[in-house]
């Protein structure tokens, strides 16, 4: 009988040890909730040129720092107006663009938003000048909203 206690006791002590702290792990948020996500750096707003479609597109990096993934739901801009989240659709040496509910954002990853991939539009925006601030909130489908400036630039010029 003590020969098996000698062969049962360390595997069965170690997978105690091991449930304690999963359970401290869980108890304090390291497991089964996602963490928030967070900007990387400020965004940018391209300045409209004369002539051309009454829209402007703005663009962030979202990084996702936790193991669950989030998606981004919408947006809003102090000057209001509606703010469609669009995803570009890339066909040979042709593209178009389409309206999306949600931008993924990956657990452990970001989702950077392009003029190539993805952005956020606003039409009919007000005048815009080259160098402005102006702010922005985003909303997720799990992390608390987040509140960022883009910097208005000219196109052409990339952060």
């Amino acid at each position: 009988m003590i020969e098996r206690l000698k062969v049962v006791g360390p595997p069965v002590g170690a997978a105690a040890l091991a449930l304690v702290l999963l359970s401290g792990w869980t108890a304090v948020g390291g497991a089964g909730r996602p963490r928030p996500v967070e900007a990387a750096g400020d965004g940018w707003v391209l300045l409209p040129t004369a002539g051309a479609a009454p829209a402007t597109t703005a663009f962030f990096t979202i990084r996702n720092p936790g193991d669950i993934p989030d998606e981004l739901t919408g947006a809003t801009w102090e000057f209001g107006g509606p703010i469609t989240l669009k995803r570009h659709l890339h066909q040979g040496a042709a593209g178009r663009w389409e309206a999306v509910t949600a931008l993924p954002v990956p657990a452990r990853g970001e989702l950077a938003l392009s003029p190539e991939d993805s952005d956020l539009m606003m039409a009919a925006p007000p005048p815009l000048r080259a160098g402005q601030w102006v702010d922005f909130t985003l909303t997720f489908r799990h992390s608390p909203d987040l509140r960022l400036k883009a910097q208005v630039r000219p196109p052409g010029s990339r952060p």
